[in-house]
């Protein structure tokens, strides 16, 4: 067991640093809102490693003035605490902040135990805050964990949006001036993507290398005991490499010489699970074909191509189409929609946004539309997606095309990325 002392030195030093975040500014993020301060059960962020989740919840519990004990277990000194420890943990936490209603606890995963310790803290009406990174706070798993009484709040790297909030680059303003300069930061977070630390860091490669080494050797091999781990890490890297396309489990296991298909679809599975990629589902009205048709993004573009022998370049079109997508993600997560791509023998559309078993959008995403070829192409994706669904809500995403057109009786509303993205 750890020491008494050895706790409490801890949690002192830790409080200091969180008083020192209040001399910094942070970036508002929309899951602030989603963060219920009077709910009696668990609030969980979770989502890819350095994405802001402990900020997020610092701000929310801030911002509410309410007075809350803090502790990370993402600290070398608790490398070694156990179950037994956490009830020292809760006297040193009393001791240190008096009394509180609120325990703000970052990276608890990794503590064997921490879930009971956390539902007899819900039982005594505690309210918790939770940041997390790894499967083990995954859906499935928490909600059995903490026995339902848990709310997941899923956070992404910042939006555009937030990005440009940073930069005190103005969201609403109509003026050419505002237009041009969301115009120019756009350019330059398609390329970099919007992890927050990347704002600073000018090792972008050296950062993104590190970060994606830890997620797979902690948050993968550590977490699921995986036995072949050149293997794994060379598959995760390869799909990081054709993002976002479709994959199969087949092709998967022959290209690494693997001799199941199951393990393949296992690698992919922990890839997903730590927040390296989201997988998109193929739109169906059949099951088995939603199941098995599936296409992988990045949950940033800064994973395309800052990797160590990252061979994606500099593809826009492929760039704008993940932080379209990712962006969904964000959006659609709060009103219980969800995602899908079509794909047909005469056409694709990227995404349909479903609610219940309805299509209430059809999207679209191309770079650039000046050529008639490809202008055409979209379009007939749009069209093909509306007669497939019956939907008549038809949006084509670009870089900075706007213009409505009606083709066929078929509305379709052609939007500048920088403006789509702020624009909620």
């Amino acid at each position: 067991m750890l020491d008494l002392s050895v706790i409490e030195t801890i949690v002192e030093e830790q409080m200091e640093e969180l008083n020192a975040m209040k001399e910094q500014c942070f970036c508002t993020r929309r899951e602030e809102n989603e963060i219920n301060l009077s709910s009696k059960m668990a609030q969980v962020a979770i989502g890819v490693r350095r994405s802001g989740k402990s900020v997020l919840c610092y701000n929310a519990l801030t911002k509410s003035k309410l007075q809350f004990a803090y502790v990370n277990f993402d600290d070398e000194r608790f490398q070694n605490i156990i179950s037994a420890d956490l009830n020292n943990v809760l006297l040193v936490l009393n001791k240190v902040y008096g009394d509180f209603k609120y325990l703000f606890m970052d990276e608890p995963q990794d503590v064997d135990g921490w879930h009971l310790f956390v539902n007899r803290l819900l039982r005594r009406g505690l309210h918790i805050i939770i940041t997390g990174s790894n499967a083990k706070l995954l859906s499935g798993e928490l909600a059995s964990h903490l026995n339902g009484r848990s709310m997941e709040i899923p956070l992404y790297p910042f939006s555009f949006k937030e990005y440009c909030e940073y930069h005190k680059v103005n969201v609403s303003s109509k003026t050419t001036l505002n237009k041009a300069a969301r115009l120019a930061l756009f350019d330059v977070y398609l390329k970099k993507g919007g992890f927050p630390e990347l704002l600073v860091e000018k090792n972008v490669g050296q950062y993104i290398d590190t970060l994606v080494s830890r997620i797979i050797n902690i948050d993968i091999v550590k977490r699921n005991k995986v036995k072949y781990k050149a293997t794994l890490n060379s598959m995760i890297n390869h799909i990081l490499n054709v993002v976002p396309s479709e994959i199969t489990y087949d092709e998967l296991a022959k290209i690494f010489d693997i001799r199941s298909n199951h393990t393949a679809e296992s690698y992919v599975n922990y890839a997903e699970k730590a927040y390296l990629i989201s997988i998109c589902k193929r739109w169906s009205t059949k099951s088995k074909v939603r199941i098995s048709s599936r296409k992988a993004y990045p949950i940033d573009v800064a994973l395309m191509n800052n990797r160590k022998d990252a061979f994606i370049g500099e593809n826009l079109g492929y760039r704008l189409e993940t932080v379209v997508y990712i962006e969904l993600l964000r959006r659609t997560k709060p009103l219980n929609q969800n995602i899908f791509y079509l794909k047909e023998q005469n056409g694709e559309a990227d995404f349909l946004i479903c609610e219940c078993n309805s299509v209430i959008e059809v999207i679209q995403v191309c770079y650039d539309i000046t050529s008639t070829t490809t202008r055409k192409r979209e379009i007939k994706g749009l069209i093909l997606g509306a007669k497939k669904t019956r939907c008549k809500k038809l949006t084509l995403i670009t870089r900075h095309n706007q213009e409505q057109i009606e083709i066929n009786g078929y509305i379709i509303n052609i939007v500048p990325a920088y403006d789509w993205l702020v624009d909620c």
